[in-house]
């Protein structure tokens, strides 16, 4: 671990004295990392202007970028919320606690420094128990979003937070690793049809069994750098490591099922060419020429790889993200492996394109962001 020059750490978040400690730092207008069952988050109290500017401050983030308010009870949505239509409610009901975050029109109790300036509010109740036990023990709804520099790959250990926090905030309570790894999905429901304005681990067909008609966004697909964001995420950079990354993808359709090989005690010599899939094998050649181009030109390469393509790459850093088709052993994972790309001083990060899971759109909307829409295609 790094050396610690923060004005608090506290080794556990299931220690009672340390989220009482942490409960009053809050009520006092201080800023706690706390973890939830996405990313860590950076806390102040939601209705203190004051507290939710340190926040703004400590991350180095636009002002213009929506803060979420996370609560421990349905019943604080009505205090928030000018009016909380039925399909709010039911997808309150289903999916709360949980990584689904809720955007309705705010009362004035809620400050437009906590909002954006928005007239709405982002709500969410977190499962996550040192979460739940923090919100509820302090007595304020917490305004917080993930606890890293803007633009910076979000938290998932405690770790992540003291290497962009150190000396910015009062106290970090340390949860251990998180389990989903990103952030919830942001569904605005303002308008007539419900719209995601950020993909996560409730997919839209998720939220479609439980409302009906579900609209996504066209700035998670076309981002409008002149673009007002709605939501956290929106609008800026996010997630990106130091070096350049490009995600590497095929626009062919695959023909032939998913090969099953592990990336352990597999050496590419004992791989048969046929038993790669054509669009794997069209993009590890792109990938793997990419990183021989710059290797010669004596830059140090990363590749961020599946487990079963890993094998096949030639690259020093191959760094094993999780299995194609288990999107969460992915969305776990990928930003700490864009973090270790830093940690290893990668200047050309090459990915594969991560989109064959369930969630897949939440996955390359993080991935993209990292990137800066950076794609190569080939075919």
């Amino acid at each position: 671990m790094a050396d610690i020059n923060i004005k608090t750490i506290i080794s556990s978040g299931n220690d009672e004295a340390a989220i009482e400690k942490a409960s009053e730092i809050l009520r006092q207008g201080g800023l706690v990392a706390f973890p939830t069952e996405t990313v860590y988050g950076l806390g102040a109290d939601a209705l203190n202007e004051d507290a939710s500017a340190k926040i703004y401050a400590a991350k180095g983030r636009p002002s213009d970028n929506p803060l979420i308010v996370h609560i421990a009870d349905t019943k604080a949505v009505y205090e928030l919320a000018e009016s909380v239509p039925e399909k709010a409610v039911m997808l309150m009901e289903a999916f709360w606690p949980g990584p689904l975050t809720i955007i309705l029109n705010k009362k004035k109790i809620v400050p437009d420094g906590t909002t954006g300036g928005l007239n709405t509010v982002a709500i969410r109740m977190p499962s996550h128990p040192v979460a739940m036990k923090l919100i509820k023990e302090s007595g304020v709804y917490i305004a917080a979003p993930s606890a890293n520099t803007s633009g910076r790959p979000s938290p998932t250990l405690a770790e992540h937070v003291i290497e962009d926090m150190n000396g910015r905030i009062d106290m970090i309570l340390d949860g251990g690793v998180v389990g989903i790894g990103i952030e919830s999905t942001i569904v605005d429901l303002t308008g007539e049809i419900p719209t995601i304005l950020r993909p996560g681990y409730i997919t839209r067909k998720m939220l479609e069994e439980i409302i009906g008609d579900v609209s996504i966004d066209r700035a998670i697909i076309e981002p409008d750098p002149n673009l007002r964001p709605k939501a956290p995420g929106m609008k800026y950079t996010h997630y990106a490591p130091k070096g350049e990354v490009t995600i590497v993808e095929s626009e062919m359709t695959d023909v032939k099922e998913d090969h099953n090989l592990s990336a352990i005690d597999i050496k590419p010599e004992s791989i048969k060419e046929d038993e790669i899939r054509p669009t794997d094998k069209k993009v590890i050649d792109k990938i793997n020429s990419l990183v021989a181009e710059k290797t010669a030109q004596g830059f140090k390469t990363a590749v961020i790889a599946t487990k079963d393509n890993a094998p096949y790459y030639n690259c020093d850093n191959v760094l094993i993200v999780g299995e194609a088709d288990k999107g969460v052993t992915i969305s776990a994972n990928l930003y700490a492996i864009l973090r270790k790309c830093d940690t290893i001083g990668a200047e050309y990060i090459y990915s594969e394109a991560l989109n064959q899971n369930e969630l897949g759109g939440a996955i390359m909307n993080r991935l993209l962001k990292a990137a800066g829409h950076r794609v190569i295609k080939v075919n």
